[in-house]
C-alpha cells in the first residue's frame, strides 16, 4: 500500500513540476511509467495474498483471475511506456499490443467479478435480482455513456483513438458491472468491500476519458501520470481488505441501487432537454424509457410478493389463533375459547353447559398405553361432534373431560345428552374399545358468573358417576352436599390407606354336610376414626371412582396371602383349602396386577392353588386386556371364582370363554328357596335356577358355592339340590383373623382326636 501510494504521489508531484517547468522535469514519457509501476506493485500484493493466506476456493479463483488481469494491464502499459521513450519528442500512439493486453486484462477482471457467487438459490430470487441489476446497469451506463464515452468519441482525433475509446468502454463496463454486482453481495469468500474497490477501478477509465477530452493536446500526460496509478492504489487496498476478511456475512443485500439508478438516468435526460438532441441524447432517452419500464415490472413483482406475504401472514395469524383456541389432539375448542364463549353466552342470556367425562379412562390409558388413549380421545371428539351437530359448541377441557356449550332452550340439553350417550353405545376407535361417559348438566340465566355454572355442572357430573355412570344428571338445588360428602370421602381414602385404618375380615366358606371351614372370603372394612365403621357400599364406589381401589386391593391381596400362609403354618395344610379376596375391574386393568399377585405369593410363601380370586360377571366382560390377565393368572395355578353367578346377561357363555374353577350362586336365588309351597312361581323358579347351576357346574367340572344362606332350611334345601359348599350369616359371619384362627383351632381338635 505504501509503494502504490508512493508511486501515485511521486508521479502526481512530477506532473505538477513538468507542467510548471516543461522539459526541465524531463520528457513527458516519464509520466507513462506510472501505470506499469503501480500495476506491478499491486500484482505483487495479489501474489503475496495467494502465497501466504489460506483462501476459500472461490476467493482463490477470483484473486488468481485478478492477478492475470493486473499482469495484462502492467505489460500493456509497459509496452506503451517503451513506445513513449522510443521517441520522446512527441506523445506516443497506443500500440496494438497495448490495446490487446489491457483489453484482455480488463476483460479478465470483468470475468472475475462476474464469477463471484451471490448465494441466490431460487429462480424467483434470481429473476428479481437480474431485473434490479438491469435497472442499475442501464441507469449508470446511461450516465457514463452521455458524459464520458460520447464526449470521448466526439473529441478531435488528436485527443482520442479507437484504442482509447475501446479501453474506456471496457473500463466503464467493469465499473457498472462491479457496482451492480457488489450491491447484492452479502459477504462470503470474497470480501464485499474488496470487490467494491475492484469495481471502482473501472471508474478510473471514466476519469481518464474526461481528462483526455478536456486536457487539450497533452491530456494524455495527466491521465497516465496522475489518474491511472490510482487504479493500483485501489487494487492494493482491496488486497488489504481481503487479507483481513473473516468471510462472515455482512448483512442483507442492498436494495437502494435500482432507485439510485432511476435518479442517475434522469441526469443525462435533463441534459438532453437543455441542449440539442444528439445521438447520445437519444440513447439516454431510450435508456430512461427502458429503466421506467423495468421499474414498473419490478414494482409489479414487488406488489405480487407483498400480496403473497400478506396472505401468508393472515393465514399464519389464523393458524396461530386456531392453535391458541383449539385442542391440538382432537381439534375441538379448548378451555380458553370455551370460557370466552360461555361468558359471551351468559352476557346475552340463558346458557347450558354439559360436562362429559369418560368412565374408567385412566385404566385404559394405563393398561393399553397413551397412544391408544389418544386414539380414544380423538374418537370421542368425533362422536361428540356428531352428537352435538349445530346445537352447540363441543370442547375438550383437558384429559378425558369434555364439555358442550348450548345457547338454546334448556330442554334441548336432555336430547343432546341422550345423543351423546347413544354415540358411546358401540365400540370406539380402531381398538374397538367399549367406553361410557357420565354427563352433568347445568343451566343458568343472564348475569350468572361462568365459574358458578361450571361448578354446578361438575357437581351434576359427579352425581351421575355416583349413580352408576353411563348416564346424565341435571343439577338442582340441594345436590351439592351429598356430592361433596362423596368427594371428601374419596379424599380421605388415601389418608386411611396410609394410616392403616382398613382391616380384612374373613367369612368362612363351609362344607354343608359337616359345617367345617373349607375356605374363606376376604372382605375389607374401614374403621374411620370419627365416623366409625364405614359401609363398603359407601367407600368401595369412591375407591373405584378415584382409582384407589388398586392400592386398596393390593393391600387386601397381600394381607390375605400373609394371613392364610400363617394359618396353614400354625394349623396344618388341611386347616384351609382356599382364601378368596375380591378383585375389581380396575385392578384387572392395572398392568402391574399380575406382578402384584406373584409378589404377594412369593413374599408370603403361599401356594398359588390356595388362592382364589373372586370376580363379578361385569368385571369379566371388560375386553381382551382383562381376558388376557385372567388367562395368565389361571396359568399360574390360581383359581378364579365367578361371583354373583346368574345375575348377568351372559352367564352361560362366560363359562365357555372364562377360565373359571368355581361359580358362586347369587344370594338372590337362595332367598326363599326353602319355601315349599306348590304353585308358588317364585320359589319354583329359584329352585330351578339353583338346580340348573349345580348341574351345569357338575357337567363342566366346576365347584359351586351357595351364597347368602340365612337359615337351616335353606342349607338343607341346597344340600338336597346337590350343593356341598355354602356361606352366609347362618353358617358364620365375617370375623377378624384372630376369631377365625380360634375357629380353625376348634375344628382341628376333633380331627386330632379322631386320628
Amino acid at each position: 500500500m505504501l509503494a502504490t501510494s508512493g508511486v501515485a504521489v511521486a508521479f502526481a508531484a512530477w506532473y505538477l513540476t513538468w507542467r510548471a517547468t516543461g522539459d526541465a522535469a524531463g520528457p513527458a514519457a516519464i509520466g507513462y511509467l506510472a501505470m506499469p509501476l503501480a500495476a506491478a506493485v499491486s500484482s505483487h500484493a495479489v501474489l503475496a495474498l495467494l502465497s501466504t493466506r489460506r483462501l476459500d476456493p472461490v476467493a482463490r479463483r477470483f484473486w488468481r483471475l485478478l492477478l492475470c488481469a493486473l499482469g495484462g494491464v502492467c505489460l500493456g502499459y509497459a509496452v506503451l511506456a517503451a513506445e513513449a521513450f522510443r521517441d520522446v519528442s512527441r506523445l506516443p500512439t497506443m500500440p496494438i499490443a497495448t490495446t490487446v493486453l489491457v483489453a484482455a486484462g480488463v476483460g479478465t477482471a470483468m470475468w472475475a467479478v462476474a464469477r463471484v457467487p451471490l448465494g441466490v438459490r431460487t429462480g424467483a430470487e434470481r429473476g428479481r435480482q437480474w431485473l434490479d441489476r438491469a435497472i442499475a446497469f442501464l441507469g449508470c451506463g446511461a450516465v457514463l455513456l452521455h458524459f464520458v464515452v460520447a464526449p470521448l468519441i466526439e473529441a478531435p482525433p488528436g485527443r482520442r483513438s479507437a484504442q482509447s475509446i475501446l479501453l474506456v468502454v471496457l473500463a466503464c463496463l467493469l465499473a457498472v458491472g462491479g457496482i451492480t454486482k457488489v450491491s447484492y453481495l452479502v459477504g462470503g469468500p470474497v470480501d464485499r468491500v474488496a470487490l467494491r474497490l475492484i469495481g471502482s477501478m473501472g471508474l478510473i477509465g471514466g476519469v481518464v476519458a474526461v481528462v483526455l477530452t478536456t486536457g487539450g493536446d497533452n491530456g494524455a500526460v495527466p491521465a497516465q501520470a496522475v489518474v491511472m496509478p490510482l487504479a493500483g492504489v485501489l487494487a492494493t487496498v482491496a488486497v488489504r481488505r481481503q487479507w483481513a476478511s473473516t468471510g462472515a456475512l455482512a448483512g442483507p443485500a442492498r436494495t437502494w441501487l435500482p432507485h439510485l439508478a432511476i435518479t442517475a438516468v434522469d441526469v443525462p435526460l435533463l441534459a438532453v432537454l437543455t441542449g440539442p438532441l444528439t445521438w447520445s441524447g437519444r440513447v439516454a432517452v431510450v435508456a430512461a424509457v427502458l429503466v421506467t419500464a423495468l421499474v414498473a415490472v419490478r414494482q409489479y413483482l414487488a406488489f405480487r410478493d407483498n400480496a403473497r406475504l400478506l396472505r401468508e401472514k393472515r393465514a399464519s395469524e389464523e393458524r396461530l389463533r386456531h392453535e391458541l383456541t383449539h385442542d391440538a389432539l382432537t381439534g375441538l375448542a379448548n378451555r380458553g375459547l370455551f370460557r370466552e364463549s360461555l361468558a359471551a353466552a351468559l352476557a346475552a342470556g340463558e346458557a347450558t353447559v354439559l360436562l362429559v367425562d369418560l368412565d374408567d379412562f385412566k385404566a385404559i390409558n394405563d393398561s393399553l398405553g397413551h397412544a391408544v388413549g389418544d386414539q380414544l380421545l380423538i374418537a370421542t371428539a368425533g362422536a361428540l361432534c356428531t352428537a352435538v351437530g349445530d346445537d352447540g359448541l363441543p370442547v375438550r377441557l383437558g384429559g378425558d373431560e369434555f364439555a358442550v356449550l348450548l345457547s338454546g332452550p334448556a330442554p334441548l340439553a336432555d336430547a343432546v345428552a341422550r345423543r351423546i350417550l347413544d354415540g358411546f353405545a358401540g365400540p370406539m376407535s380402531a381398538h374397538d374399545l367399549l367406553v361410557h361417559a357420565s354427563i352433568g348438566i347445568a343451566t343458568a340465566g343472564a348475569g350468572t358468573p361462568p365459574d358458578r355454572l361450571l361448578r354446578e355442572a361438575d357437581i351434576a357430573m359427579c352425581a351421575a358417576k355416583q349413580r352408576g355412570k353411563a348416564n346424565f344428571v341435571r343439577y338442582h338445588d340441594g345436590m351439592e352436599p351429598p356430592v361433596l360428602t362423596h368427594a371428601r370421602l374419596g379424599g380421605e381414602l388415601r389418608r386411611a390407606l396410609d394410616a392403616g385404618e382398613f382391616q380384612v375380615l374373613y367369612q368362612p366358606i363351609m362344607a354343608l354336610d359337616r359345617f367345617q371351614v373349607i375356605g374363606v372370603e376376604a372382605l375389607v372394612r374401614w374403621q374411620h376414626p370419627t365416623r366409625g365403621l364405614v359401609s363398603p357400599a359407601e367407600f368401595i364406589p369412591a375407591a373405584e371412582g378415584t382409582g384407589l381401589i388398586v392400592p386398596l386391593g393390593r393391600f387386601v391381596l397381600r394381607e390375605v396371602c400373609r394371613q392364610t400362609a400363617a394359618w396353614l403354618a400354625e394349623y396344618g395344610p388341611d386347616a384351609l383349602q382356599k382364601a378368596a379376596p375380591n378383585v375389581s375391574v380396575r385392578q384387572l386393568r392395572d398392568p402391574d396386577f399380575v406382578a402384584d399377585v406373584r409378589s404377594a405369593l412369593a413374599d408370603s410363601g403361599l401356594s398359588a392353588d390356595r388362592l382364589v380370586l373372586e370376580l363379578t360377571e361385569s368385571a369379566v366382560l371388560r375386553g381382551t386386556q382383562v381376558s388376557h390377565t385372567l388367562h395368565e393368572l389361571h396359568a399360574m395355578g390360581i383359581r378364579l371364582a365367578l361371583d354373583d353367578f346368574g345375575t348377568g346377561e351372559s352367564s352361560l357363555s362366560l363359562l365357555r370363554s372364562f377360565p373359571a374353577s368355581i361359580v358362586k350362586l347369587d344370594k338372590s336365588f337362595v332367598d326363599g328357596i326353602e319355601l315349599d309351597e306348590p304353585g308358588t312361581p317364585a320359589a319354583e323358579a329359584r329352585q330351578a335356577v339353583a338346580r340348573a347351576v349345580i348341574q351345569l357346574a357338575g357337567a363342566l367340572g366346576l365347584d359351586t358355592v351357595a351364597e347368602g344362606i340365612e337359615n337351616e332350611q335353606q342349607a338343607d334345601r341346597l344340600r338336597r339340590l346337590g350343593y356341598t359348599l355354602g356361606q352366609g350369616y347362618h353358617l358364620a359371619r365375617p370375623m377378624p383373623a384372630d376369631d377365625l384362627g380360634r375357629l380353625l383351632a376348634a375344628q382341628r381338635l376333633p380331627a386330632a382326636a379322631a386320628a
